[in-house]
């Protein structure tokens, strides 16, 4: 019998560690299943795009941006969380700009209304989209008039378009994002955490439905994987090396991360679907039997 392939995406970041592990391990080969991992430079927007075209089965993905999916009608369905602790996002920016903080940015827009900010995105309809708009919203800011929104790729080509000054702001994970900080000019003017569990496993629609035991056998691999993960002895020297990051930020960015194996809550759901209505980002919200 030939073994299943199932693909799935994920961001290149210290979050999917345990899937690192998991596909390591080779363990779910005994049970007939060849897991294949994709990496999404380009976030939860590029993820979608591939559930879509079936070019994945499986994705780790932030939960406001596959809940926006959902909603535009993509065939996918939540599965579980993956981590539990909100997302915080830094608000990045170059000198060039001029921006040295977050009311250099409110003053900037106050006294010239009519000429908005540019903000990058990695694409319409991702979490660095959306977050943008919930951080102009935390500023007392309207994100339709003061920001206009470049959709520019991936963090690379998002990190160019600030240093060449074409963008002035850009939202990412504030550890991703810690070596450039670090390193080079960039700036962090200011972090803004998600208002609920960052990340969630979600699938194609048609594969959760024809592929329940297989999919069960990987929600138990990573999960113990997940669990598994947090006991080795030299688990900060591994994420430091593999991600570029200090050992001391990765034991910050460890104690306030929490990982999860629980079902996507209906509150949830609901509290995502309200803040994108109410920022006009998606027509309606939808009952949440539309999302399992």
């Amino acid at each position: 019998m030939n073994p299943l392939t199932v693909h799935i995406g994920g961001v290149p970041e210290h979050f999917n560690y345990p899937w690192y592990l998991l596909l390591k391990s080779k363990e779910l080969q005994k049970d007939n299943i060849n897991l294949r991992w994709q990496d999404f430079e380009g976030g939860t927007g590029a993820m979608v795009q591939s559930l879509v075209h079936g070019d994945i089965d499986l994705a780790l993905m932030l939960t406001e941006g596959v809940v926006k999916a959902i909603c535009d009608g993509a065939p996918i369905k939540l599965i579980q969380y993956f981590v539990s602790s909100p997302l915080v996002w830094g608000v990045h920016t170059h000198p060039v700009s001029g921006l040295q903080n977050s009311q250099d940015l409110v003053h900037r827009l106050k006294n010239n209304p009519n000429t908005p900010v540019n903000v990058a995105i990695s694409r319409f309809g991702s979490g660095s989209h959306l977050m943008a708009y919930l951080y102009a919203k935390s500023l007392g800011i309207d994100p339709d008039k003061a920001f206009s929104m470049r959709e520019v790729g991936d963090l690379d080509s998002a990190l160019s378009e600030l240093e060449q000054g074409k963008s002035d702001l850009f939202l990412w994970e504030k550890f991703t994002t810690q070596p450039y900080v670090t390193a080079f000019d960039y700036l962090r003017i200011h972090a803004y955490p998600t208002p609920w569990p960052c990340f969630v496993l979600a699938g194609r629609s048609d594969f959760i439905e024809n592929q329940p035991d297989a999919l069960q056998l990987i929600q138990n691999g990573i999960n113990k994987h997940t669990q598994a993960m947090l006991q080795r002895p030299e688990l900060i020297k591994e994420l430091a090396t593999r991600y570029k990051q200090e050992p001391s930020a990765i034991q910050l960015w460890l104690s306030s991360t929490q990982w999860s194996q629980k079902s996507v809550d209906h509150i949830t759901i609901n509290q995502v679907q309200k803040e994108l209505f109410n920022l006009g980002l998606i027509a309606e919200t939808n009952p949440v039997d539309k999302f399992f």
